[in-house]
């Protein structure tokens, strides 16, 4: 154990602890003047270090073992989200959570989007490299993610299902997909877009009503906020709008620590969790901003050479798996509160407050941790 945790990535382990210090920061100013939820330091550190546990504990672990056993791991993701759907608390007009002792949540999407960068590594690895097969290989792993995609899409978590589809992309694409069958899915995609955006905007009222009947209008009031924002009333746009002054009116240096005049006026709605870049870019500026962005580029970085170095295929197909996850979900956090992606209910990787993603962040990357320490010898299941 001693020996492999000599090898382990030092770079991203000070990147964490980076992370650790920028979360702490913000997610306790974000909250500090919140009127109905005050995060303390002490509540910050204690769930990074049960993080940094869990990434160490899985970093030891041999994720070969994972990959023999994901059809089980992958029943028990389909498993819960079913629980949840009827049994789970809903949040923010979302049944996805199941609420724990001591007044802890626990989100089981999360956890199945770990379980499907395993699953489907399973799937690809099976081919050895070769390029993939239709009837053989793409129906079997699109039909995987497609069924707790839309198991996620009916709580309603749209961010997350969509978070589904770029790992399965990210995978398909070092799976060595064949690039007609990447063309043609292009053409497909681009084809299907175009319809769906001219069916919106058709049918825009009756279609409306109908989600409204089934509690997913709010999906709606975001994507028009997106295509038409000149056509969107202010309580549509309310949290956009706000974000993008915040940001902007942090300048080049921002207003200082604590400082934010629109996060501490409670301007802006879930300043700790989903908005937690609106924090950064007011109080720290321009420049603050580029350090995160650089922090995050570093260990996108780090986790490529470790996919690059690494002399399993399944290996290289975790790594990438999550990858995927985190660039998606670093892009369309940062895009959504600069208006240039549609608002979802996604967090800023390893900074936004959230017991869960955290945890599950810590897990994703102890398991590409796991793919470095792990290449000597085949793994023993007991």
């Amino acid at each position: 154990m001693l020996a492999k945790l000599k090898n382990i990535d030092i770079p991203i382990v000070v990147i964490l602890f980076a992370f650790m210090v920028i979360s702490t920061m913000t997610v306790y100013s974000a909250s500090v003047d919140h009127p109905s939820i005050v995060i303390s330091i002490s509540k910050i550190l204690i769930l990074y270090a049960v993080g940094l546990l869990a990434f160490l504990a899985c970093s030891l672990f041999d994720y070969r073992v994972l990959i023999r056993i994901a059809p089980v791991l992958y029943g028990i993701g389909i498993v819960s989200l079913v629980a949840v759907y009827f049994f789970g608390k809903k949040i923010h007009g979302a049944r996805g959570w199941f609420e724990l002792p001591g007044g802890l949540t626990f989100q089981p999407a999360e956890l199945v989007k770990l379980i499907l960068i395993i699953c489907v590594t399973a799937l690809l690895a099976k081919r050895g490299g070769e390029l993939l097969q239709i009837k053989n290989d793409l129906i079997p792993v699109c039909a995987a993610v497609l069924l707790p995609f839309i198991l996620v899409l009916i709580q309603p978590d749209l961010g997350n299902a969509i978070i589904f589809v770029i790992i399965l992309l990210g995978m398909l694409w070092i799976g060595n997909i064949k690039y007609s069958h990447v063309l043609l899915s292009v053409v497909i995609l681009a084809g299907l877009g175009f319809l769906m955006l001219t069916l919106y905007k058709t049918f825009h009222t009756s279609l409306f009503e109908t989600l409204k009947g089934y509690g997913f209008s709010h999906w709606m009031d975001r994507i028009d906020t997106y295509l038409y924002p000149q056509d969107v009333t202010e309580d549509d746009s309310y949290q956009v709008k706000n974000a993008i002054r915040a940001i902007g009116s942090g300048g080049l240096e921002g207003e200082g620590f604590l400082k934010g005049t629109s996060v501490h006026s409670n301007f802006i709605p879930f300043a700790y969790s989903d908005s937690i870049f609106v924090v950064v870019g007011e109080e720290f500026g321009f420049r603050g901003s580029a350090v995160l962005l650089l922090i995050y580029f570093l260990l996108i970085y780090r986790m490529i050479l470790i996919s690059i170095q690494s002399t399993q295929l399944s290996g290289a197909y975790i790594v990438v798996g999550v990858v995927s996850m985190f660039v998606f979900q670093i892009f369309e956090n940062v895009g959504m509160m600069i208006g240039i992606m549609p608002l979802t209910g996604i967090t800023l990787p390893f900074v936004s407050y959230g017991g869960t993603s955290l945890l599950i962040n810590m897990l994703s990357l102890g398991l590409v941790m796991s793919v470095k320490l792990h290449q000597d010898r085949e793994p023993e299941l007991f």
